[in-house]
C-alpha cells in the first residue's frame, strides 16, 4: 500500500457536494429572478425593433412607410404582436428601437460609448 496526497475521500465528496448545493442555489436564484426573460432582454427587444424598422426603411422607396413608423406605426406593430418574441422581453424598448431606426439614428449599442 502507498499513500496518496490530497484530501481524504470523505472530505473530497463533502466538498463536491457543497459545490453542487451552492451551484444549484445560485441557479435557483437566477431562475427566480429572471424566469424565462434573459438578463439582457431589454437589449434584445431594442435591437429587434431597430432591425425591423431598418428593414422597412431600407425598402421604403417613397418614404411613406418611414413617416408612418414615426407617426405611431411602431407602437401599433408592437401592440399587434408584429415584434415577435423579441418585443415580449420589453415592449417599450422594442418601440424605442423601432423609432430610432425610423428616424435614421444609430443604434444605441453602436460605438465605443453608449
Amino acid at each position: 500500500m502507498h499513500r496518496h496526497e490530497g484530501p481524504s475521500r470523505g472530505r473530497f465528496f463533502a466538498g463536491v457536494g457543497g459545490a453542487v448545493v451552492v451551484a444549484t442555489a445560485a441557479a435557483g436564484v437566477l431562475i427566480g429572478t429572471y424566469n424565462d426573460r434573459p438578463p439582457w432582454g431589454t437589449d434584445i427587444a431594442y435591437e429587434g425593433g431597430f432591425i425591423m424598422a431598418s428593414r422597412i426603411r431600407g425598402y421604403d422607396v417613397d418614404g411613406s412607410r418611414t413617416k408612418a413608423l414615426l407617426a405611431g406605426e411602431c407602437a401599433l406593430m408592437e401592440r399587434q404582436g408584429m415584434g415577435g418574441d423579441r418585443a415580449v422581453h420589453d415592449p417599450a424598448a422594442w418601440v424605442d428601437g423601432c423609432l430610432d431606426a425610423a428616424a435614421g439614428r444609430l443604434s444605441r449599442h453602436q460605438g465605443l460609448v453608449r
